[in-house]
């Protein structure tokens, strides 16, 4: 969940067929769905603003920073604030140009160590309100940074009473019928890939990144802009071999309290012309959100006083 400092564009006004669009859902939630396409919360996630400025050679200096650009853009784009809280909509367009529409609240809080400070993991609940068919829906995250731990996702279905728990091997499956993935939504671990510099532009740094474990995602590599103020990942472009068939898009940034934030992102599915959008409102950093509402419990019972 990252974001940044621009105007959020009224969703009804982006699409004014939306009175007249299909909004039926589908609560099955099929773990099988086609790839297409963050840890955004929310971010995963991404932008609009691409950099025409002429390519500079990368030097044996940009090559050995690396390291802190991926570590200052993972902070950046998922550890803003000790926690935060966020209301969200997602506007989902098929290859038919057919609509359907997702709102939910993002909470989010950060995992401290013995010590008192931040060790990487994160806890996370999603709690959708609209349409009615997914009403009461709820998806919670524990994040592990320990590239030998999966994180943990589950899936509460109220119609069914039901807690269905994400398989790793799922997480790169549809997130409620959206483009985007599960991991988009919880974010995707810097340690799981190799990066390397590509080349840098007056206002981004652009990065190639390899998964170790190519077996456990359907990409062979992906392509990151990170903006050179903000370290946000502006642009993510995933490719199978030289075919590019899906980007994540930072499309409106923000500053939110002091903190660089993506209010405004998009998936797309280069295949099939489909696509996502993802926009933010009421965003809050450092609530002191308690650890006692990242429960099993709150899957039934919600938080009212954060949710509401």
């Amino acid at each position: 969940m990252r974001k940044s400092v621009l105007h959020i564009t009224n969703v009804n006004r982006d699409f004014p067929g939306m009175a007249r669009a299909n909004t039926h859902i589908n609560t099955h939630i099929n773990t099988k769905t086609s790839n297409s396409s963050v840890r955004v919360w929310l971010t995963s996630m991404l932008l609009l603003c691409f950099s025409f400025a002429a390519v500079t050679p990368v030097t044996a200096n940009a090559q050995e920073d690396v390291a802190s650009i991926i570590a200052k853009s993972e902070k950046a784009a998922y550890y803003a604030g000790n926690d935060g809280k966020s209301m969200a909509r997602m506007i989902i367009v098929d290859s038919q140009g057919r609509k359907q529409m997702r709102q939910f609240t993002i909470l989010r809080k950060d995992v401290l160590n013995n010590e008192g400070t931040e060790s990487g993991d994160q806890k996370m609940l999603v709690f959708f309100s609209r349409p009615t068919e997914v009403k009461g829906t709820v998806f919670r995250v524990e994040k592990h940074t320990n590239i030998d731990t999966d994180d943990d996702r589950w899936l509460y279905l109220p119609a069914l009473d039901l807690v269905k728990r994400i398989a790793a091997g799922d997480k790169r499956t549809s997130f409620v019928g959206s483009h985007f993935f599960y991991e988009d939504v919880s974010g995707r671990a810097v340690s799981e890939d190799n990066f390397t510099m590509q080349n840098t532009t007056d206002t981004h740094y652009v990065l190639r990144a390899t998964p170790k474990s190519a077996g456990s995602v359907e990409f062979s590599h992906y392509v990151v802009e990170i903006d050179k103020q903000t370290y946000l990942p502006t642009l993510i472009n995933f490719f199978k071999g030289d075919d590019n068939y899906r980007r994540v898009e930072a499309v409106s940034v923000d500053t939110v309290q002091g903190y660089p934030t993506v209010v405004r992102s998009k998936v797309s599915d280069l295949a099939s012309g489909g696509y996502t959008l993802m926009e933010f409102r009421g965003i809050q950093y450092d609530i002191a959100l308690p650890d006692s509402i990242f429960s099993e419990r709150s899957l039934r019972v919600p938080p009212r006083e954060f949710v509401e």
